[in-house]
């Protein structure tokens, strides 16, 4: 097995990453590849089984696919940089795409490019599942007035899965993305949004949910280059038994990124004090005249709420998935494809009955 160079818990930006969880997840013995079912039936679907465009799962029904180098200097998505697959869009037009990837063991990297072209919409629904490490590193480029909603899903996947973005975002376009940690496997989320054009708008967040002694992290840095942007991370994180979730989130305004509305939510928590949540919220604040907030909270479910349910005749583990589904909720209920929706509230309602 090859020797790789990884960051460290030494790194101020990784010491709450589980790098001894993706070594092993390298080491995964190779075992026959499960492709899920699609969340969309009629959606274009890309299929990479360890790391490769499988033709026999996929039906591309005309995307604008091509190979193209990418290229990355992120700890992690270098190692997925190199030949990968380029997806772009036309001016104006509507798309959707469902992208599954699966891994039988060992590790496996996916680099794709996403470009939009003006006015363009894609709406993009992603799922991870297999064992090994998967390793993806996504480019998203936006035009003008573009726009992309998109929904991540780990689910079934034992080992540890590292997704990199990096998204630039032009005048008047938006990119919305909602992310579901419900699984075995130790994950990190790497994003950095520059919101590049005047009047931008970036949303990134999800729901990590871990159990047993998993780890689950996201690291999400925004940069407001341009007046006028908004933004908003909003992530939920639940941590069941010796698990930890760990949110860092930032957000950086440039000198002249005036009129910069930003805000970031980062909540936790604590099925069992045995259990850790980190939460690490930034700003980083150049121009002077801008609204951005932040708010962090940790905490345990109410137990005068657990007490009144009971009392009405729910049983406690009953009871304790109800206020917890509720409080992974408002994250969830982002998505806007009530198809989509409801699969990864379906996603999440079995991790709960299963942690719970």
């Amino acid at each position: 097995m090859t020797v790789l160079t990884l960051p460290t818990t030494r790194d101020e930006a990784w010491r709450w990453s589980d790098m001894p969880a993706l070594e092993a997840a390298r080491a995964t013995p190779s075992t026959a590849a499960v492709v899920p079912e699609a969340i969309l039936a009629d959606a274009p679907r890309l299929v990479f089984v360890d790391g490769r465009l499988d033709a026999g799962f996929s039906t591309p029904a005309g995307l604008p696919l091509i190979t193209t180098a990418i290229a990355s200097d992120h700890p992690l998505g270098r190692h997925a940089a190199g030949q990968g697959h380029a997806l772009t869009l036309a001016a104006g037009s509507i798309t959707t795409v469902e992208i599954i990837r699966v891994d039988a063991g060992r590790s496996s990297h996916t680099p794709m490019l996403i470009t939009l072209g003006e006015d363009a919409v894609l709406t993009l629904v992603e799922t991870y599942a297999g064992a090994g490490w998967s390793n993806a590193l996504t480019r998203f480029d936006l035009a003008r007035g573009s726009r992309v909603m998109r929904a991540v899903r780990v689910v079934g996947h034992d080992g540890f899965v590292s997704a990199t973005d990096d998204i630039r975002i032009a005048d008047a376009a938006s990119f919305v993305s909602t992310a579901l940690g419900a699984c075995a496997a130790a994950t990190r989320f790497d994003a950095a949004l520059t919101l590049a054009g005047e009047g931008a708008f970036a949303e990134y967040g999800g729901v990590l949910l871990t159990s047993g002694d998993q780890r689950q992290e996201c690291a999400v840095r925004v940069r407001h280059a341009a007046p006028n942007g908004q933004s908003h991370q909003l992530w939920r994180a639940v941590a069941a038994d010796r698990s930890t979730a760990s949110l860092a989130a930032a957000v950086e305004v440039a000198r002249h990124a005036q009129k910069t509305d930003g805000e970031q939510s980062l909540r936790g928590l604590l099925l069992k004090r045995t259990a850790t949540v980190n939460l690490k919220p930034e700003l980083e604040i150049f121009a002077d005249d801008v609204k951005c907030a932040h708010g962090a909270t940790v905490g345990e479910l109410d137990a005068r709420a657990l007490f009144y349910m009971q009392s009405r005749g729910i049983p406690h583990a009953r009871a304790q998935a109800l206020l917890t589904r509720a409080f992974v909720a408002d994250s969830l209920d982002r998505i806007a494809d009530e198809t989509v929706r409801a699969a990864f509230a379906a996603d999440a309602d079995r991790w709960l009955e299963a942690a719970l």
